[in-house]
């Protein structure tokens, strides 16, 4: 696996087309502001220091004759890649990150980029890592413009990093199960108490407890039968009084890793 910095995609002797269309899309999209992104600032603030700090790594991925169990196997593989490189703690490692590109995906097969990321993101997550999607026809909205589309790259890739504080509303999304918010929430707590970050710690708590309530609630599904009724709003009481105790215990539990 060969990896190359942005700054070596003019290179002869390394680079590619398509390595050398994502430097560009690096250097003249995400380091810059654009209208509808629905905010101040630039599209992503951190690319800018870590195309300075030459922290973000590329490399060429072949998926020839590859199907997608290969390829999810490969993409994992790179985890270890990633936590092996430099800076691998402390507050210059979030801007460092991994691109695996892809430039044997054609247009029409750009759905399997979303399929494996879909499929391994909680096994990135439960290191404190992100993995992110991109091609060209990725739709997934903006955070603060439901219309922009942040995720579009020239060249299919998934990009690995470590979370920040500000990936906590990808990872409390009610489109997730209640299984799969109580992962992802238990790690961001996790890591941002170990990173001893934690100004976003109380609102990824609540997410916490509400994800953990939905998974105790009983069938909202409404029932003629009194004893049912009974038994129902019985269970609903007592399933409280369990979700109050969790809410203290949760909040005993992190206050104390702060102190």
């Amino acid at each position: 696996m060969r990896l190359v910095t942005p700054s070596q995609s003019n290179d002869p002797a390394v680079a590619s087309s398509a390595l050398l269309a994502t430097a560009q899309w690096l250097e003249h999209f995400l380091t810059k502001p654009h209208p509808a992104l629905g905010r101040t600032g630039l599209v992503c603030p951190f690319v800018p220091r870590a195309l300075k700090m030459e922290t973000i790594q590329m490399v060429e991925v072949s998926t020839q004759g590859l199907n997608q169990t290969e390829l999810e196997a490969l993409v994992k593989d790179c985890r270890e890649t990633f936590l092996n490189q430099f800076p691998q703690q402390g507050s210059l490692a979030i801007y460092k990150a991994l691109l695996l590109i892809f430039p044997d995906i054609q247009n029409e097969q750009c759905g399997i980029v979303d399929q494996v990321q879909q499929k391994l993101k909680p096994f990135f997550v439960e290191k404190g890592l992100m993995l992110g999607e991109f091609h060209r026809f990725n739709q997934s909205p903006g955070l603060h413009n439901p219309d922009f589309r942040p995720l579009q790259s020239p060249v299919p890739m998934l990009a690995i990093r470590f979370m920040t504080e500000a990936d906590l509303p990808f990872l409390s999304r009610t489109t997730d199960s209640p299984e799969v918010r109580v992962e992802y929430l238990e790690a961001y707590l996790d890591h941002m108490s170990a990173v001893g970050i934690g100004t976003k710690l109380p609102l990824a708590q609540q997410a916490l407890i509400k994800a953990k309530y939905q998974l105790l609630r009983p069938s909202d599904n409404a029932t003629s039968c009194p004893v049912k009724r009974l038994t129902a709003f019985v269970t609903r009481r007592a399933e409280r009084w369990r979700w109050l105790r969790l809410h203290y215990l949760l909040l005993h539990r992190w206050s104390k890793r702060l102190v």
